[in-house]
């Protein structure tokens, strides 16, 4: 290492070759997950032309190749010099770090693209990018490749030559098309489930704005090859879409739009029997997973708002206590959207709102227009109903919070629910440093007791479960709570659960769900995931959550020995065997001797983990309550959709869904 540190050793990237350099400070992973993030820019800057009024329809198009396009037919970049750098708007858009026209105000009143980043991003990320622009009764043509400057050094994502016209046309907009590169994103394609789901929230989020998605890899005769997406019921179809696994308390959501400051605000809330609230918030059509100020002032005035409301009509009596916000959001259902100028997200991935101002705008907006909504509920019996449904829902939600604050400290002073309850269950860890400390919890006293042999207990915690804990999903919080298991989960976490929840106050900062790899097991890894999502998600959108990779099976022979996580890799060891070997399948982990479980799933150094991640809580939310919840017609229809075993196969198209789904949005982690 040279000891000579002078300005020639400071390096100057040129062009959009710092995002080479660090494509994860762009788009935060270079698997699966980040590729489909170039689309999401390309995708954004469509949609913020066509939010804005300009245009209102888009087309996005998956190819053969893995390439993608995406078409709309908004006012097209712009295609004239740009005075500073002498060459045309659309260059500058797609090579240039921090350029493009959503940094004032008046070429776009709201915008999810910020930053200035998202197009040339894309570009410096694909082994090739043309853009035509369609515009003033004109056809542009661009395209964009990594070339040699005159030194020989790459440059990624420069144009191939200027932009040209290449023809008349009739039609408006910009249609751009890319191939993210293969050496940067191996082995990821472009997953369709992924892409529709978004497309569609999108469509919900933008009421009448048309949406096509169509990938070429299908034949057109499946089921997923063309999806069209339009929704004029804007955020009420998507409350509805939400609730359709569930049982409503009234019939439609109500929906209210205003402006709160200079901050256009849109809701849409339906109530249900379920006994959990699902808040899904958006910027700009950017969805904010994780909430923000605009989400917290919104509660704040929604409780505010439902209890003046009951005061006024004598709903609750003068001398009751008033509500509290858990009890009005018990089994809401609620979609906030808003549309703001000078965006403060935390992070480049946008999953928070930092912008101060939202929370006091929205907290009066949400205070105000529902109290004006619900106004005059004597004379609207409609409203009326609702209300009182809402105000019924919620006194119920009041007594068994009542009852289950005196169930925890019964709990507290019966078990020592920090201590005593874990005596005999929780093997603990010698460390005391919770972001070094991993907590196993393990399917089964059997697989528990190898577990506990095989650890590293400096560092590893092990808590088997005797039993299948409750499906959170059927249950009131009162009832989650009376189960030993869940109980003890708490515990062990130490964070508490719901409104309680404080994530500082986490003991293992890797969450490990240890399960067999078969029915069973897949079960009480969704009961767990249903549980945490429902009692305790920041565990989740914070990153604490795994899923253990144990093997289905060993290959061996005299002089060697191999683990196969799944069929497809047992077929790849095989394959390569000359003579005689053995295969051992694993029922479950109970099977695995001490250094075979530590070799294959425990040791930090050769393991495979699965991180769980929430990319779309709407979708996950939908997912859960259809899979874990009390509708079984609902599930039937899942089921029978998504395992039609009956269904003649095309390989082609098999192929493809099969390497995507192995690329899903929880992605393997060598941790």
């Amino acid at each position: 290492m040279s000891t000579n540190y002078d300005s020639s050793k400071i390096k100057v990237l040129e062009g959009l070759n710092a995002v080479r350099m660090r494509p994860g400070m762009y788009i935060g992973t270079t698997g699966s997950k980040g590729m489909h993030h170039l689309l999401w820019e390309i995708v954004d800057n469509a949609i913020d032309e066509l939010a804005n009024g300009h245009g209102d329809h888009m087309t996005v198009t998956v190819y053969k190749d893995n390439s993608i396009s995406v078409e709309d037919n908004g006012r097209g970049i712009p295609v004239d010099m740009h005075a500073g750098l002498k060459v045309s708007g659309v260059e500058v858009v797609f090579t240039q770090l921090h350029a493009g026209g959503k940094f004032d105000n008046d070429n776009y009143s709201f915008s999810g693209g910020l930053h200035g980043v998202g197009a040339s991003v894309t570009n410096a990320l694909s082994e090739w990018c043309e853009v035509t622009v369609n515009k003033n009764g004109k056809s542009h043509l661009i395209r964009f490749s990594p070339q040699k400057n005159d030194a020989g050094k790459m440059m990624y994502g420069k144009a191939e030559g200027p932009l040209t016209v290449t023809g008349k046309t009739e039609k408006q907009g910009t249609y751009v098309r890319f191939l993210p590169d293969r050496v940067m994103f191996k082995n990821c394609l472009f997953m369709n489930e992924i892409i529709r789901k978004r497309l569609q929230e999108l469509a919900f989020l933008n009421k009448g704005i048309g949406i096509t998605f169509v990938d070429e890899r299908l034949d057109k005769d499946e089921e997923d090859y063309r999806h069209e997406y339009k929704f004029d019921g804007g955020l009420s179809d998507f409350v509805m879409y939400l609730n359709e696994s569930k049982s409503a308390v009234y019939s439609n959501p109500f929906i209210i739009e205003g402006m709160a400051g200079n901050i256009l605000v849109n809701f849409a809330i339906q109530h249900t029997d379920s006994f959990t609230e699902s808040i899904y918030s958006y910027v700009n059509n950017i969805p904010t997973s994780e909430g923000g100020t605009h989400e917290t002032g919104f509660k704040t005035g929604l409780t505010r708002a439902f209890n003046k409301v009951a005061q006024n009509n004598g709903l609750i009596k003068e001398k009751e206590p008033v509500l509290m916000g858990e009890d009005f959001r018990e089994g809401m259902t609620a979609v906030l959207a808003i549309k703001m100028r000078e965006v403060q997200f935390e992070g480049q991935t946008k999953a928070k709102l930092g912008s101060p101002e939202a929370k006091g705008e929205l907290e009066k907006f949400a205070f105000d227009s529902v109290c004006e909504y619900f106004s005059n509920i004597a004379k609207d019996s409609k409203k009326k109903a609702v209300f009182e449904a809402v105000i019924n829902k919620a006194k119920g939600a009041a007594r068994v919070r009542e009852a289950a604050r005196r169930a925890k400290e019964i709990t507290r002073q019966k078990n020592s629910i920090d201590g005593q309850i874990l005596i005999g269950k929780l093997s603990a860890c010698t460390g005391r440093r919770p972001e070094l400390n991993e907590l196993f919890i393990v399917e089964g006293d059997s697989a528990g007791g190898t577990a506990k042999q095989a650890r590293d207990r400096s560092i590893q915690a092990i808590l088997p479960l005797r039993g299948k804990p409750l499906n959170a999903e059927k249950k009131r919080i009162d009832q989650v709570l009376d189960n030993e298991e869940i109980r003890t989960i708490i515990s062990a976490l130490g964070t508490s659960i719901g409104e309680d929840f404080v994530l500082d106050n986490l003991k293992y900062h890797k969450v490990i769900i240890l399960a067999d790899a078969d029915q069973d097991g897949a079960h009480i890894r969704a009961i767990l995931l249903t549980f945490l999502f429902r009692y305790m998600k920041e565990l989740i959108t914070e990153g604490h959550v795994y899923i253990g990779m144990p093997p289905l099976y060993k290959v061996s022979r005299k002089d060697f020995s191999a683990y196969a996580y799944d069929d497809e890799a047992l077929r790849e060891i095989t394959d390569k065997q000359k003579g005689a070997y053995n295969i051992q399948r694993y029922k479950g982990l109970g099977e695995m001797n001490a250094d075979q479980l530590w070799d294959t799933t425990m040791n930090p150094k050769t393991r495979k983990l699965c991180r769980v991640t929430l990319d779309d809580a709407a979708d996950a939310e939908k997912l859960i309550s259809t899979l874990m919840g009390d509708n079984i017609e609902a599930r039937k229809e899942y089921i029978s959709k998504h395992a039609n075993f009956n269904k003649p196969e095309n390989i082609a198209s098999s192929t493809v869904k099969k390497k995507a789904k192995k690329l899903a949005a929880i992605e393997e982690e060598g941790v």
